[in-house]
């Protein structure tokens, strides 16, 4: 068993490495789930599983996601509140091998990025990732709309999916930043989902699959090289 949540404490016989999901709970269109980016993070932690002994844990499900209030339903705890429970969430989990954070909403960067400078500060081994996008793909697009369909594809409405703002990312985030989401794109959509597939989604969650065992493996070496 790969998952926390199956297992019971004497289940937990020597340190292993720990894979946290960190999602967001936020609107992604008129055709996609709130629960995307945490679905995405479970998916891409469970298929690291599959190939590096990791153990998963139950998912940070809400993340920063104030640029989303312009649109119901989001729900979001703040960048503030993001970095404290990851540090104190990485601080409890001394009994493990090390902890990989695997980040998949773009508003939880700079919050990860603060936690995981007090925690190595601290002398804790922690890596964090998150998948690559395209500057003109970045919410609720193509990208995560095939990787929807081949995760979980009752869940996407294809039928409501339109062209959103392809405007690249840089060019929006002075606006996004200081006026939100809703400035930028009336959908809520970065990106373009119309002819999104399956077969695309599965490509791009092997892609993100196989890049964060690489970076994985290369953390796991360096470690080995300096001994922390």
């Amino acid at each position: 068993m790969t998952n926390l949540a199956d297992l019971t404490w004497p289940d937990l016989t020597e340190p292993t490495l720990l894979a946290v999901p960190v999602g967001a709970t936020e609107q992604h269109g008129p055709h996609l789930p709130f629960t995307v980016d945490t679905e995405i993070a479970v998916a891409l932690c469970e298929r690291l599983a599959q190939h590096r002994p990791v153990l998963v844990a139950p998912p940070v499900a809400y993340g920063s996601s104030g640029e989303h209030a312009g649109f119901p339903g989001t729900l979001s705890i703040g960048q503030r509140a993001v970095e404290l429970l990851l540090v104190e969430l990485v601080r409890s989990a001394d009994a493990y091998a090390g902890v990989v954070l695997v980040s998949t909403h773009g508003g939880n960067a700079e919050p990860v990025h603060r936690a995981l400078r007090t925690l190595r500060a601290e002398g804790r081994r922690v890596l964090s990732w998150s998948p690559s996008a395209s500057p003109d793909d970045t919410h609720a697009g193509r990208t995560e709309t095939s990787v929807m369909l081949a995760l979980r594809p009752t869940a996407v409405r294809l039928d409501r999916a339109e062209r959103g703002t392809t405007t690249p990312l840089p060019d929006l985030l002075p606006t996004l930043r200081t006026q939100g989401l809703a400035a930028v794109t009336p959908t809520g959509v970065l990106g373009d989902p119309r002819g999104a597939t399956t077969e695309e989604g599965e490509r791009v969650l092997t892609t993100w699959t196989h890049a964060l065992t690489a970076a994985i493996d290369a953390w796991t070496c360096e470690n080995t090289k300096t001994g922390g």
